[in-house]
């Protein structure tokens, strides 16, 4: 269940991107997707019964690997620092377009 509603999420996101016009939720819709695809690697990654590698005098057998949760938190600042470079674009493009809607900006550029 849980699978699924990781996957819509994904779905929504990726028929977001394709099938709205204006760009704001062009980027929105990204940002939808990319936390689908995030939350379906940490889905993936979780196990039960893995600890923590930490230091301690305990024995245990089997411990969680900490290189996923370094991928998925470099995954998260690079979506953040991309959303902000797409719409520092889209506010450039703002002020030349009274739209935002991708078919009006291309008739206006076309040209």
């Amino acid at each position: 269940m849980l699978e699924a509603s990781v996957f819509a999420t994904i779905l929504c996101g990726f028929f977001g991107i394709v099938l709205k016009k204006n760009l704001v939720m062009k980027i929105i819709a990204m940002d939808v997707m990319s936390t689908g695809v995030i939350a379906y690697y940490v889905l993936v990654a979780s196990r039960d019964g893995l600890f923590t590698p930490i230091v301690s005098d305990a024995n245990h057998d089997s411990y969680a690997d900490p290189v996923p949760q370094a991928v998925i938190l470099t995954a998260i600042v690079i979506g953040l620092s991309i959303q902000a470079l797409m719409l520092v674009g889209v506010m450039k493009l703002s002020r030349n377009n009274p739209t935002l809607e991708s078919s009006e900006i291309e008739k206006n550029n076309a040209l």
